[in-house]
């Protein structure tokens, strides 16, 4: 499976179709997720009135299917303009609806790695971001290479060549099986999600190992004789330009919702030109990031990484910034899928490894080193480095245990692939307080909710 991802030059009137298709799959989103709430509101009161189980209103199924029945249902009452859209927008926004559900409950019983999931919420139009997901119906790329069509919304001009995507499907290799519009800061842009025949690859070293120690102050820096990546800053260096820009939208008439008052056109361009700011700064910081992730896939064998605590960090409001502007996370994420790519393999190494206060001569460990301190020095064999270097070279040397099958890889809270310890002692303590959770579930008077969540 892979993405293809391409910018829209769409007129005004395709503009208008988007945004209605958009529009479309939120109001189909916001009425099934009344619908289910209603349900539930029902069976709860009806339990008040000591009414038994088996006379309570019938659960209403959350999967798509049984929405989409529904909607189909009650389209021409709620939504008497239902046929100026595409089937697929309204498809889109229950297909949502249902993975917002699942996730939840999934979250709720403990069964969903990561942070708790809450109810869904209601979209609104003011802050929900526009999207609409197509799967069936002429979805296709016109053979001109900068034209692509979608289903009721008709022919969108492309920003740049679809030629590599064009080339898959004219070869038979690639297949498209849905495409999603989508606005981010002012511009329209198409992923399409393909199935692709891709070849075999095998990195250019395939022995090699390397070790990637990222920072703020250097990137990344590595356990080989590779130079180090200088970490660009792009949100310092944007700064200046942003404050002037934000400075000069906020002295024109914004929206005000409370008096009804709707911007200037002097405040949308202020507002367009801020925006274009934004994205120029994140394209460029992803642009940095891939290719450093490419080069190093397609070259080493073996990449070693950090399991970074990044939410923790970030409440460092001192830190904050740079450490959102450094982007570890869409590092580890593109890592993670290149390798595969390229006939790699990705290693994690645990949160809690002390990759920093570890000699990586002789494996003495430090038992403080404070952030500020950015040289190593072994007391025990006067070993003296580079903090950074020190960490790639203890994360090079990890790899080759792992890879000999002394240190065997496991699977933390998030997925992560990472070495036994204190992570293992943190996953069987959240496990036990999962099983508590659910035994006080089961013997609560409130068993009878707990059951329609089930459903």
């Amino acid at each position: 499976m892979q993405a293809f991802r391409y910018a829209l030059d769409v007129t005004p009137s395709q503009e208008r179709r988007l945004l209605r298709h958009a529009g479309a799959a939120r109001a189909a989103y916001n009425w099934g997720l009344a619908h289910v709430r209603a349900n539930l509101a029902q069976r709860e009161a009806e339990r008040t009135y000591g009414l038994p189980e088996d006379a309570l209103t019938p659960a209403t199924s959350w999967s798509m299917y049984a929405l989409r029945k529904e909607w189909n249902k009650a389209k021409h009452r709620v939504a008497p303009w239902w046929a100026e859209c595409s089937k697929e927008a309204y498809a889109s926004g229950l297909t949502q609806l249902a993975a917002a559900l699942a996730n939840w409950s999934r979250s709720r019983h403990g069964d969903r790695a990561g942070r708790r999931v809450e109810f869904p919420r209601f979209k609104a139009k003011r802050r929900a971001v526009p999207s609409v997901r197509f799967t069936t119906g002429a979805i296709r790329l016109e053979d001109g290479r900068h034209h692509v069509t979608l289903p009721v919304v008709g022919t969108l001009r492309t920003h740049e060549s679809t030629r590599k995507l064009h080339r898959r499907i004219a070869a038979g290799t690639g297949r498209i099986l849905s495409a999603t519009v989508r606005r981010e800061t002012g511009r329209w842009f198409v992923s399409f999600t393909c199935e692709v025949d891709r070849a075999v690859r095998v990195p250019a070293r395939p022995a090699a190992i390397i070790g990637v120690d990222l920072g703020v102050k250097k990137l990344a820096v590595f356990s080989d004789d590779r130079p180090d990546v200088e970490n660009t800053r792009r949100l310092k260096k944007s700064a200046r330009r942003l404050r002037i820009a934000s400075r000069r939208a906020s002295r024109r008439q914004g929206p005000d919702r409370r008096a009804g008052r709707a911007p200037s056109a002097r405040w949308r361009r202020a507002d367009a030109s801020r925006a274009r700011l934004h994205r120029r700064t994140a394209f460029q910081r992803k642009d940095a990031i891939h290719k450093l992730t490419t080069s190093l896939a397609r070259e080493y064998g073996v990449i070693v990484i950090e399991d970074l605590n990044v939410a923790g960090m970030l409440r460092n409001r001192r830190l904050s910034a740079a450490l959102s502007d450094a982007a570890f996370g869409e590092i580890r994420r593109q890592l993670a899928y290149k390798t595969a790519w390229n006939g790699g393999r990705l290693i994690i190494a645990d949160r809690w490894y002390p990759s920093s206060k570890t000699c990586s001569a002789c494996g003495v460990v430090k038992p403080k080193l404070p952030l500020h301190i950015r040289t190593f020095t072994c007391d025990s064999c006067g070993l003296v480095l580079d903090r950074d270097r020190n960490a790639a070279l203890n994360l090079a040397a990890l790899a080759k245990h792992v890879i000999a099958g002394s240190g065997p890889e496991m699977e933390n809270g998030r997925g992560a692939a990472v070495r036994p310890g204190r992570a293992g002692q943190v996953a069987e303590k959240r496990q036990s307080r999962t099983g508590r959770r659910r035994i006080r579930r089961e013997s609560s008077p409130d068993n009878g909710r707990i059951a329609d969540i089930e459903k």
